[in-house]
């Protein structure tokens, strides 16, 4: 029989590199889904992770396995850290994202490190990882993989919007679901603000006192991914590629660069937004304690914005790929094709047991 009841700790690391999410969750189902974090915190990354981390797609592939195999004993460490500190003693499974290496879905490529099956010996516990793999062998974007989340977890909402390094969206088409990557976010203002010695504009004051530069955010609004159709999603080697050197190119001030790309933020999402109207949005993620590009997302869109508790704005995805990780243990899809354009629905990501 399955269980209708699970304790589970959703791990996550996102591109902006603020740290690992770590959430202790209880998920019970009764003709619908409902969860309790029970314990959750961010463990920031050491100077040694951060410059590795940032560096990812420079390397090799036999240094990604290397590293792979570092930063999962990192992992481990970090989990098991969390589990001793909050005395946390049923665990069902630990659900972990780990964090992108590569993703290049149009080249069937994708990779997140922190993932090797030496993490159930280490941690003596039932570890579900790899979400991404599966979806892009599918054909898939491989994400975003949060919506099924949004779906189960947050349906009274007509959008839910995450605010991380990436911007991205789900929502009910049709009555289908489907999510896609709005647009860069914190990956690029943080990376810009660190060179003040600023991890992050603190509730976007640099950025308020900032000019607009008008024709860089012509240049970027007018950029080729925000005319294509979903599904479709970013990774930082586009940003790479493209965002930075079109940036750079201006040679403008800090303050400046900020201002601007705030506002293209703004405009892009409020562009996704305001295709329907009456409708109610959740925005979560490290973006909406950024107060000045709330403000400015807040004046260009049309609809009706809820921040929900601090809880969830800072643990919404480990929570989610907790989530993933009880879907999967129940053998149900986890991944929708509607969303990551695959061949089909399916469970996605890899058990590993004792």
């Amino acid at each position: 029989m399955i269980k209708t009841e699970y304790n589970v700790i959703g791990v996550m690391s996102g591109t902006s590199l603020d740290g690992i999410d770590l959430a202790f969750i209880n998920f019970s189902f009764n003709e619908n889904w409902s969860f309790q974090i029970i314990k959750a915190e961010t463990v920031a990354y050491a100077e040694e992770w951060l410059g590795k981390l940032k560096t990812l797609i420079e390397h090799s592939k036999e240094e990604l396995k290397e590293l792979d195999t570092d930063y999962t004993l990192y992992l481990a460490e970090v989990i098991d850290n969390f589990i001793n500190r909050n005395n946390i003693l049923e665990i069902d499974a630990i659900c972990s994202h780990g964090h992108t290496a590569l993703h290049k879905p149009e080249n069937g490529l994708t990779y997140q490190i922190g993932n090797l099956p030496v993490l159930a010996k280490i941690l003596n516990q039932t570890i579900i990882c790899d979400f991404r793999v599966q979806d892009v062998e599918f054909g898939g974007q491989g994400a975003p993989l949060v919506p099924i989340g949004d779906k189960l977890l947050f349906s009274d909402y007509n959008y839910c919007v995450n605010l991380g390094g990436f911007a991205n969206v789900s929502t009910e088409i049709k009555g289908k679901r489907i999510a896609f990557d709005i647009c860069p976010v914190n990956i690029v203002l943080n990376k810009y603000i660190s060179t003040l010695g600023f991890a992050y504009d603190d509730k976007g004051a640099f950025a308020k006192e900032g000019a607009l530069n008008t024709n860089l955010l012509n240049e970027l609004n007018n950029l080729q991914f925000y005319k294509e159709t979903y599904p479709k999603s970013l990774g930082l080697e586009w940003v790479n590629e493209i965002i930075f050197p079109l940036i750079n190119s201006y040679n403008l001030s800090v303050k400046d660069v900020l201002r601007t790309f705030v506002e293209h933020v703004a405009i892009q999402i409020s562009n996704v937004l305001n295709i329907k109207q009456n409708a109610s949005v959740l925005i979560t993620g490290g973006g909406v304690f950024n107060l000045f590009l709330m403000s400015r997302i807040e004046d260009l869109c049309y609809n009706t914005i809820k921040i929900p508790s601090k809880e969830i704005i800072e643990f919404k995805e480990a929570l989610i790929f907790g989530f993933l990780g009880v879907l999967k243990l129940r053998g149900e899809s986890n991944c929708l094709s509607s969303i990551t354009g695959a061949k089909k629905d399916h469970s996605s990501g890899v058990i590993f047991q004792l």
